[in-house]
């Protein structure tokens, strides 16, 4: 099998045997997909922001500890 076979093979399939998501499906899907990552990210802000407050309050009292 030749590579320019493969290429037309591969356009055959993509063009005539996929099928793909209808223009209202992928709105409501780039939606949610939009919707999660931002819940996500906040989640992530939340937690990186949690952990550095207390490992900064951990490190003053055990710096106060040894002064």
């Amino acid at each position: 099998m030749s590579l320019v076979d493969f290429f037309k093979g591969s356009y055959t399939e993509f063009k005539d045997k996929v099928e793909w998501p209808k223009w209202p499906d992928l709105q409501s899907s780039t939606i949610v997909v939009t919707i999660a990552t931002v819940i996500l990210a906040l989640f992530t802000f939340g937690v990186d922001s949690l952990f550095s407050k207390s490992i900064a309050n951990l490190l003053t009292i055990f710096i106060n500890l040894f002064n």
